[in-house]
């Protein structure tokens, strides 16, 4: 099963694969609006033939959000999602960006993609 990790936020939209029991980091996108993150995520996971997506949800109003835009990404693509608590996740990839000593221009430019990764790894683990 090919599994779509996704780190949603307002401007950059973070994304991890998953073809079994490990996540890898996939890519950055940068969006414009909560349409367009949807539209340009759909283009991925039907480009990937993903069969399901994890979304991570942290607190807050950014909790909200991730949901409103997992709930239309399941009406256009027609796949299941999930929903991941994604909590301190981006500190974790950052932690083991320094420690896998990754520069700074690195880290910055990857660090959404990495910390989706660590999400859809935490939820392979425990469903696994």
């Amino acid at each position: 099963m090919r599994l779509l990790g996704i780190d949603f936020g307002e401007r950059k939209v973070g994304l991890a694969l998953s073809e079994g029991i490990l996540a890898e980091p996939y890519g950055v996108l940068t969006v414009s609006s909560l349409q367009d993150a949807v539209e340009k995520v759909g283009k991925v996971a039907e480009k990937e033939g993903i069969d399901g997506a994890v979304v991570g949800v942290s607190e807050g109003l950014s909790k909200s959000r991730a949901k409103e835009f997992g709930k239309k990404l399941r009406q256009s693509l027609q796949v299941k999602v999930k929903f991941w608590d994604e909590t301190l996740s981006t500190k974790d990839s950052q932690r083991l960006l320094i420690q896998a000593g990754a520069g700074l221009r690195k880290r910055r430019s990857k660090d959404d993609a990495f910390a989706a990764a660590v999400m859809l790894q935490l939820y392979l683990d425990s469903h696994v």
